[in-house]
């Protein structure tokens, strides 16, 4: 699978450590046997080869040429050589395709619809450690335990190597010790501690629980309402007060319903679209342009484009919302731990919906309006932009993106049409209930790093971390193509959340259990593209709900990069990470640079406060550095040097508050925070 890349913008030359940071690494024991190499190779993988490889189901999406999706799979259609080399980010992160050759057990068979698209592949089929995508659950028994071992020796019964990401010749073989991937718990080696799915005022479940247990999705029947503490559904938009019965004014429902009918009706245009939106939205006939979705439809190949088709079926999903959404849907406010389940089509007609903008006072978010603490939803901002070239070039890999999704959702021949069950939790944890930090004498726990492979594909099962704006979704919806925005691309259903997600408070996260993936993308921000159809059969557990999950937690942004050092910061990105790290499935968590891009943060400290946070947690922890070998070199030498020496998370939080005071007393830039700890480890070390 194609990795998302991190947020990471740049991380500028490798930082060099210091003497003593050098010294302690040198008394580490580099064992034998289990290693990671960062031996660079590349190939382009044929269909041939992906059959020989058993994926010959998945790869069938790109090599039909997506005739039913609406979308070109011929990269020649963006300037691109079909067999491209694989490119990197500003970041270091590469953009290149990777397809596992074992998968990492009998969890999923997730394979990339793409033959000549899947542009990456290992040569060595003994390597598990990175490229594998679920455990194997017959390693020792470990998979049915809950609690993470602490820290344990490393293990080398099994050697492992890592083929790098640059498509560059080897210029030297480093390697360097770190726990075996395929020892992570993920979710369907905890299935049996998975809570039932029950009604209850927490949760809002909008499907019938009954006809669940026999196999059937209906939707569960309630009593609507319209109030401030939920979802406005557009059906349910009150009718104009009128003096005349008998000429009262139609109500915008009546007219949203008859714009999108005569959608339904045959051949429809760009054009025919833009009419329909406006016929319900005049209030914004002077501000809303759809320059985007025109440059999309002028540039599909026209044996390709299947609008003509897909507008007809989407309207008439839209128009489906009385039947499927039964009941009120509860708006996850700011301190209410509070969770909604629907279907995936449930969530599919509710994003046809946002697509042809029909949700009722959700276009003004400006402050102190009734929606300003929410993110938008209506697409109203993805299909404009007047000026910018570049811009109207990325939306409309966006928007290829976004209607491979309705393509696949709307097609009842399609084998990855969804039938399953998604869940959004909100989770906020009173701030008398956080950790004391200087007082959790916990040691850390087991780290996997690699430069190589991805947060989506090797951690499948694990607790997958959203490099979350506080808004949900960041930018998905406008021009912003960064980690979060990207995956929200790949997963679309992810969109919904910001429906009824109000911004997250600093001792909130949201946690999405069960999406699926419908898209593989290459590159980030500004070489972003979408490559072709996903063909995702991850299992899912006993309530229909895929073993993916993910956590949105939202890192700080800081304009001046010396603040994050401060106490009161490195406090609040702590707490954070514990809010979203904590949970009573002690799943191993994949993540990675968090907030380290356009939010300039340290990724040496993220990955110890994040460290930090899994260890009070009590879970493991899977890191990807996407590409960036001497950071990935790095913090696994801190974090063995750290386990060796017993060094708890309560002396590590102290030591971080000295080294804020040492950095507040200084007007240059902060001196290299590992050669600070290695410092004050040689010196206790000195003490013994």
């Amino acid at each position: 699978m194609r990795p998302i890349l991190n947020d990471s913008v740049r991380f500028g030359e490798p930082v060099r450590p210091n003497d003593s940071f050098a010294k302690l690494t040198s008394l580490v024991h580099f064992r034998p046997g289990h290693t990671i190499s960062s031996t660079s190779t590349t190939r382009t993988i044929t269909a041939e080869q992906m059959s020989r490889n058993n994926n010959s189901d998945g790869v069938k999406g790109c090599m039909d040429q997506m005739n039913n999706s609406g979308n070109t799979a011929d990269p020649s259609s963006r300037g691109e050589s079909k067999n491209r080399p694989s490119q990197m980010d500003s970041a270091g992160a590469t953009s290149q395709h990777r397809s596992n050759e074992n998968g990492k057990g009998a969890g999923q068979e997730r394979t990339p619809a793409s033959g000549e698209n899947a542009e990456k592949m290992t040569k060595n089929t003994k390597s598990d450690e990175v490229q594998n995508s679920k455990p194997n659950n017959s390693t020792s028994g470990e998979g049915s335990s809950n609690q993470p071992s602490q820290s344990a020796p490393m293990d080398t019964s099994d050697a492992s190597s890592v083929v790098s990401s640059l498509g560059t010749s080897p210029k030297s073989k480093e390697q360097w010790t770190t726990y075996p991937i395929q020892k992570l718990k993920t979710m369907q080696d905890l299935s049996r501690e998975f809570n039932p799915l029950l009604p209850k005022k927490e949760h809002t479940i909008l499907i019938d629980m009954e006809w669940i247990r026999k196999g059937v999705i209906v939707p569960h029947q309630g009593t609507h309402v319209w109030d401030s503490h939920h979802v406005k559904l557009p059906h349910l938009y009150p009718r104009p007060p009128s003096h005349h019965k008998s000429h009262a004014p139609p109500s915008r429902w009546e007219v949203t319903r008859h714009a999108l009918h005569r959608l339904t009706k045959g051949s429809n245009s760009i054009g025919d679209v833009q009419t329909a939106i406006m016929t319900y939205n005049s209030s914004n006939k002077d501000k809303w342009t759809f320059d985007a979705l025109y440059y999309y439809g002028q540039r599909l190949h026209r044996m390709e484009n299947n609008l003509h088709s897909l507008i007809p079926k989407m309207a008439k999903l839209a128009l489906d919302l009385p039947e499927l959404i039964q009941k009120p849907i509860p708006l996850l406010r700011q301190q209410q731990n509070q969770a909604i389940t629907m279907s995936q089509q449930q969530i599919s007609c509710l994003l046809a919906n946002a697509f042809f903008c029909t949700f009722p006072h959700r276009n003004d978010t400006k402050p102190g309006s009734e929606y300003a603490n929410y993110p938008t939803i209506n697409f109203s901002s993805l299909f404009a932009n007047k000026t910018d070239p570049t811009k109207l070039a990325l939306k409309a890999e966006k928007l290829k993106a976004i209607f491979h999704y309705f393509n696949t959702v709307t097609n009842d021949e399609d084998a990855a049409k969804p039938e399953g069950l998604v869940t959004f939790e909100r989770i906020s944890i009173p701030t008398s209930q956080l950790p004391q930090w200087k007082s959790q004498k916990v040691p850390l726990t087991n780290l996997h790093i690699s430069p190589e492979g991805s947060i989506e594909e090797e951690g499948t099962g694990m607790l997958q971390v959203d490099f979350a704006s506080k808004y949900i979704g960041g930018g998905v919806l406008g021009s912003g193509l960064v980690q979060e925005e990207i995956l929200f691309l790949m997963s679309p259903e992810l969109i919904v959340a910001r429906l009824f997600t109000e911004k997250l408070a600093d001792n909130e996260c949201l946690k999405i259990t069960g999406p699926q993936m419908y898209s593989l993308t290459s590159g980030y921000s500004k070489t972003f593209s979408w490559l072709c159809p996903y063909n995702d059969r991850t299992k899912h557990d006993n309530w229909k709900r895929r073993y993916r999950q993910i956590v949105a937690i939202d890192a700080l942004d800081f304009k001046n990069p010396k603040e994050q050092y401060s106490k009161d910061n490195i406090k609040r990105e702590l707490n954070k990470a514990f809010v979203g790290f904590h949970g009573d499935m002690k799943t191993a968590i994949a993540t990675g640079n968090w907030g380290c891009g356009a939010f300039k943060g340290d990724p040496k400290l993220k990955a110890l406060i994040q460290l930090m946070a899994a260890a009070v947690s009590r879970r493991d922890m899977a890191y990807f550095t996407f590409g960036n070998k001497e950071l990935a070199k790095e913090i696994q030498s801190m974090h063995e040097i750290l386990t060796i020496n017993k060094v708890t998370v309560d002396k590590l939080y102290n030591w971080l508050k000295e080294f804020s005071r040492h950095n507040a007393r200084e007007h240059h830039l902060p001196k290299d925070l590992y050669g600070f700890i290695s410092e004050k480890i040689g010196h206790m070390a000195s003490l013994l």
